[in-house]
């Protein structure tokens, strides 16, 4: 049960980055002009609000209670604060530029969760799965970038 424990608060810490990421993106669709970005980012929104329902039925499964949100914990993921800093200037590259911060400080958060030995493997599936949604994001972005470069 220790290692459900350790389990379910991994969980719940990404649970957390995941409703700021999913937030971020929402915004970002918002604020941009271009189409093929508004599809972009609404995408990667429902995605990362997927990925919310996925780990939040993982911690039941584990024994776990699901965090309510970034707000309970008021410690906001700052990375996607920064989107909302970058929205507020209306720069499309920046935007773009805020958001492949988050995914790689996303990347990075799944990499620590991963680093436990302990994850129980349907926990360690779960994350891995995400995790390399988060990579194929970031490829993306990285694209977007280029073709969007002011």
């Amino acid at each position: 049960m220790a290692d459900h424990n350790k389990a379910v608060e991994h969980l719940n810490d990404l649970l957390e980055k995941t409703y700021d990421a999913e937030a971020g993106y929402k915004k970002a669709a918002e604020e941009v002009e271009v189409p093929q970005l508004v599809n972009f980012f609404e995408t990667k929104a429902k995605q990362r609000y997927d990925f919310g329902h996925e780990i939040k039925a993982e911690i039941k499964s584990l024994g776990g209670t699901p965090d309510k949100g970034g707000s309970v914990k008021g410690n906001l993921h700052r990375t996607w604060m920064n989107v909302k800093s970058a929205l507020s200037l209306n720069d499309t590259e920046a935007i773009l530029e805020e958001c492949e911060r988050g995914e790689e400080a996303s990347l990075k958060e799944y990499d620590e969760a991963l680093a436990d030995q302990s994850l129980p493997t349907s926990t360690r599936t779960l994350l891995q799965k995400q995790r390399t949604r988060i990579v194929e994001a970031l490829t993306s972005i990285d694209v977007k970038e280029e073709v969007y470069d002011d």
